[in-house]
């Protein structure tokens, strides 16, 4: 065993942070077996070092230049989360040629071409693991064990508050609101969920799987998205009827030399092994030319599970430094062209309140075939003098349909359109 040491600095002391530190203690024989080194923590920025804490380090700074600019430190790593200051900060330790590891998908769905290649041009590591799914393995799988395959499709359940809320709503019957106020309480959702219940958490995880998956730049900007906060109790439980469960779930597809991204709630076949990921979990479904269909499932959250990825990275990225390697970092910009939304093929659910009276059906058929809009299954319940009418459309444009509502909106017979929503794992 080699007596050479590697110091680790990190910027952010949370919950992540705390993980991360936990780990390289308590595995720190483990790691420098592996390793042929030790790594130990340097210093780590923090909002109050004067504030008791449950691990305590050496050294804590509360100006985070002091961990980009120590000459001792070898690997940064940057926990702290938001586009800035952790962007200038990972710039600055990248032009000095340090490593960086990041847990941050926010910055990396942003920026993450740029800080590639300045790490590229600084002979530098970026490694970010830990920015999609918490502990679940995807992006060394995606980067490195499919890159002889050829991707075909994502999708993905990346958001656990999200995945939380939809399972009370489907298992216990319980509104969006009693669900999300049950998570907020367990500490699932924060006091303000927007970003996960209106699906842009996982807009930028899906961003960073496909630019990997389809070798293309993709940034969350790019990613179509829509959330959870429209679905309703009578959605769950009609969908429970058809064999489906709803999910908010990440897609990500690549044809003819375009790639489609999108979040959105979306029905799923009961068989499908989306369907049955539960609580706070996430997992990835992989469709994949040569391997086939492939699922990564786990915690995709949490301190020890985030910590234990980025801890992967932190010893992948010492192993390199040590071997002198010269790094290549992931994150490419090829031109494939996102697809628009209106142009994706999608099935779609579509719930209508009609007048309970005879020709309504012929004339909501006539309206989706007016759009080439073909409708797989038709249920209608009656309610004195209104009804519903539940479809089921097969595979067509999200434009044509996007045109069939606004019509069926317009016939004097439908008195409201109550809900629309996508169906994935079905047709092609």
């Amino acid at each position: 065993m080699t007596n050479r040491t590697l110091t680790v600095g990190l910027l952010g002391f949370g919950t992540v942070g705390t993980g991360v530190v936990r780990l390289l203690r308590e595995h720190a024989d483990e790691i420098a077996s592996r390793l042929g080194a030790t790594l130990i923590v340097g210093p780590v920025a923090v909002r109050d070092p004067q504030r008791v804490r449950d691990i305590p380090v050496a050294r804590l700074t509360s100006d985070p230049a002091e961990v980009v600019d120590d000459p001792g430190v070898d690997i940064v790593v940057e926990v702290m989360g938001g586009v800035d200051p952790a962007r200038t900060l990972i710039e600055r330790a990248l032009k000095s040629g340090k490593s960086v590891v990041t847990a941050n998908k926010e910055l990396v769905a942003t920026v993450g071409f740029e800080l590639a290649d300045l790490a590229d041009e600084n002979h530098a590591w970026l490694e970010y693991e830990a920015a999609v799914a918490g502990g679940i393995p995807i992006i060394k799988p995606l980067r490195e064990s499919l890159a002889g395959d050829r991707v075909r499709r994502i999708l993905g359940i990346l958001n656990g508050t999200t995945n939380y809320i939809l399972t009370k709503m489907t298992e216990e019957g319980v509104d969006f609101a009693e669900a999300l106020a049950e998570a907020q309480r367990l500490g699932f959702a924060e006091a303000d969920p927007a970003a996960d219940v209106d699906g842009a958490d996982a807009a930028s995880k899906l961003a960073i799987l496909a630019s990997l998956a389809f070798d293309s730049r993709i940034v969350a900007g790019d990613v179509f998205r829509d959330g959870i906060t429209g679905v309703t109790a009578t959605d769950i439980a009609h969908a429970r009827r058809m064999g489906y469960v709803i999910k908010l779930l990440g897609i990500a597809e690549s044809s003819n030399g375009d790639v489609g991204v999108r979040v959105h709630p979306a029905l799923v076949p009961r068989e499908h092994p989306l369907a049955s990921v539960r609580e706070s979990f996430n997992a990835i479904f992989v469709e994949a030319e040569a391997v086939g269909d492939l699922m990564f499932y786990g915690r995709g959250a949490g301190s020890l599970p985030t910590a234990s990825a980025v801890v992967g990275d932190v010893v992948d990225v010492a192993r390199g430094v040590l071997s002198g390697e010269r790094p290549v970092n992931s994150l490419r910009r090829h031109g494939k062209t996102v697809r628009p939304m209106e142009d994706l093929t999608v099935q779609f659910y579509v719930l209508l309140d009609v007048a309970d009276e005879a020709g309504v059906l012929a004339g909501v058929a006539s309206t989706f075939g007016d759009h080439d809009v073909s409708i797989k299954s038709v249920w209608q319940e009656g309610h004195g003098d209104s009804a519903q009418l539940l479809l089921i459309t097969h595979a067509a444009r999200d434009g044509d349909l996007q045109r069939t509502l606004q019509d069926l909106r317009r016939l004097s017979s439908v008195r409201d359109v109550a809900s629309v929503m996508r169906v994935e794992g079905g047709e092609a």
